[in-house]
Formats: C-alpha cells, structure tokens, sequence
C-alpha cells in the first residue's frame, strides 16, 4: 500500500508577522509537512504553540534573529533533525528531518546576493555563488545515495530556466537570472542527478513563477514574476511524485509574502 506525503514549501518572510495566513493556508491544503524559509525568529521565539494547537506538532527549527531562519513543521513524527552551515558562518540557511517512512527532507535557504552581479564588487552576490558551489556535492560528501528517498525544497534564489523569468534576455543581468547563477544551481542539480519535479509537471516551454516583487504596485497585471522556489527529488523518488502547485493566489493576500506557496505530493 502507498504511503502520500504532501509538502509545502514557503518563503514566509516573517513567520510571526504572517502566522495568520500561513493557518490560512494549512486550512486549506493540509500539507503533511510545511517547509518555510525566511522565518527571521530566534528558535525560542518561534510560535511552536501556534502551529501544535494546527495539528504541526513535531518541528525542526533553525532560526536567527531578525534574517534567514527555516523551519521544517510536521503532522508526522520526525525520527532524526539537523542543520548544516555553509560558508563558514552560522546563517540560519538549512534544516533536515528524517520521517519515520524513511523519506528524507531538505530545506535550504539560499542568500539573495544583493542588487549587483558582480563578486568583487558585491560581497552578497560572492557570498551566493560560494553557497551554490558548496551546494554542489554536498550530499555526496555527507554519504547519501542517489537511490534514498530524499526531497530537497526551498527559496533556492535563482530561476534557472529561461521561462523561469518574465523576460529571459532583460533579466540577464539581474541577480536571480545571470548565467553564472544559473549555472552552478544547474551543477548543484546535476551533480547529485536531482529531478526538478516543477519542471516535471509544468513544460519547459511554458513560463510559471513563485515570486514577484513588492516593487510592482498591480504585480498580477504586469506579472513579471521568477520561479525562485524550487522542489527537487532524488533519483530514488523518479516518478514518485503524483501532485504539483504553485498557489499564486497567495500573492494577493492582505500583507502577502513576495513569495508563494509551492506543493508536491510524493508517493511512497
């Protein structure tokens, strides 16, 4: 008998300032797992109570005060958590937990890089392409097998493909989109042969975005939006993934993240 799980992936920017539409959203979606990026709350500050008395009682935090932060909250038991660090510092920019049904998830939050695609230039942007490339390998490094049940999701900040972006060759210089961004998430994604399950259900060809800018005063209408929000999956899980959403309505909620929601359901 199979086993479906659902997760939600979610850069929430402020949990505390949105704790309302994130009990929104579970309402109406139920995923099994909610994965948020950007939380920006100390782990003792987080509103674990709030999300228990949501049916999320077993959580995974890994916060920092005021930026980054991720979190990983469950309806099902978590048998093992951890965190990483890259770059040598103590950024609050990854979290792991390990289901009792074996399955493996992975949340990351990756920087931003700042406005200028220039690393001599712009320490953010230097700081970003050092955490994609230490991306790349890492799980061969930690001794993961391409053959586990391992799901990795997250504001991974790059749209990578050139319908990922409203305009490909506009945004080219612009940090999100340039080609050496691009090309080392690809790497990260190649390198451990990870299947981009968005891409798996929405065609190459068509465009689809996770985010758009609060600079856009009607971002519906012009819709120049990225897809910044990823969910992958290892080779164990090829063709283990029976449902996919992006919920771009969220966008338009009363103080809405610049980010959206994004689904999968896996089968195990």
């Amino acid at each position: 008998m199979n086993t479906f799980v659902k997760i939600a992936s979610w850069n929430i920017n402020s949990v505390r300032l949105r704790i309302d539409l994130v009990a929104k959203f579970l309402a109406a979606y139920a995923p099994d797992l909610l994965c948020l990026q950007e939380t920006k709350v100390t782990d003792e500050l987080f509103p674990r109570e709030k999300f228990r008395a949501l049916g999320y009682v077993h959580q995974a935090i890994n916060g920092q005060k005021g930026y980054h932060g991720v979190a990983i909250l469950s309806r099902l038991a978590l048998r093992k958590t951890d965190a990483l660090q890259f770059c040598a510092n103590a950024d609050s920019r990854h979290v792991s937990a390990l289901l009792e049904n074996g399955l493996e998830l992975h949340n990351f939050y990756v920087p931003a890089g700042g406005d200028i695609p220039d690393a001599d230039e712009n320490p953010k942007f230097a700081h970003k392409l050092a955490f994609l490339r230490e991306m790349d390998g890492c799980f061969g490094k930690l001794g993961k097998s391409r053959d586990e049940p391992i799901v990795l999701v997250g504001d991974l900040n790059v749209a990578p493909l050139e319908n990922d972006v409203w305009s490909h060759k506009r945004m080219l210089d612009i940090v999100s989109h340039t080609p050496v961004e691009t090309g080392l998430l690809s790497a990260a994604r190649e390198t451990f042969e990870w299947i981009d399950v968005t891409r798996s259900f929405v065609p190459e060809g068509e465009k689809i975005y996770s985010w758009w800018s609060y600079r856009a005063r009607e971002w519906d209408v012009s819709d120049r939006g990225r897809r910044l929000d990823h969910v992958w999956v290892s080779r164990g899980l090829r063709g283990c993934a029976t449902g996919h959403g992006i919920l771009k309505e969220a966008r338009g909620w009363t103080r809405p993240s610049d980010h959206v929601p994004v689904m999968v359901t896996v089968s195990l």
